[in-house]
């Protein structure tokens, strides 16, 4: 008999306290228990990267982690990155949709999250930067040439109120 174990995850701003079973998946957690069905899952083994999430403010794989491991924590998945109260999507969403980032789309939350965090590190960051960050996250439709000209103008648009 699995012992259900209480935790307390803030998720894209929100407290949510359940009981779970302990080797629930946070990719599980989010899609099953909250309804947030923007954290895809791909491989469930962390190799694709389709999964990512922010834990903490850092890019991870939703599928490794255990729900109960993250007691406490602070998760941002893709549907915590669009404005609450106008609608409007992050600028890095926009670039996305803008510059081509994304074809079927199953691949495209976790390669945003990811370059949210890149760009909160490095707001200008080079091509070979952007490969670097981003080479743990698979695409199967676009070629990565318009995942890499939506972050450049992600990055630009992201620098530009701070310049202003």
């Amino acid at each position: 008999m699995t012992t259900r174990q209480r935790t307390r995850i803030t998720v894209n701003g929100r407290v949510h306290e359940a009981e779970v079973e302990p080797r629930l998946t946070l990719a599980d957690f989010l899609r099953h228990e909250l309804h947030l069905g923007g954290t895809h899952v791909g491989c469930e083994h962390g190799i694709c990267g389709v999964c990512s999430v922010l834990i903490n403010g850092k890019a991870a794989r939703s599928c490794l982690a255990l729900a109960v491991q993250l007691d406490g924590a602070e998760v941002t998945t893709i549907e915590g990155l669009r404005n609450r109260e106008t609608g409007q999507l992050h600028p890095i969403q926009q670039a996305f949709v803008e510059a081509h980032g994304l074809q079927c789309g199953f691949c495209t939350p976790g390669f945003i999250v990811t370059t949210l965090e890149l760009l909160r590190d490095n707001p200008d960051p080079s091509d070979a930067q952007i490969k670097e960050a981003l080479g743990g996250n698979l695409c199967r439709c676009t070629g990565y040439e318009s995942i890499l000209a939506s972050v450049r103008l992600a990055a630009r648009r992201l620098r530009e109120p701070a310049q202003g």
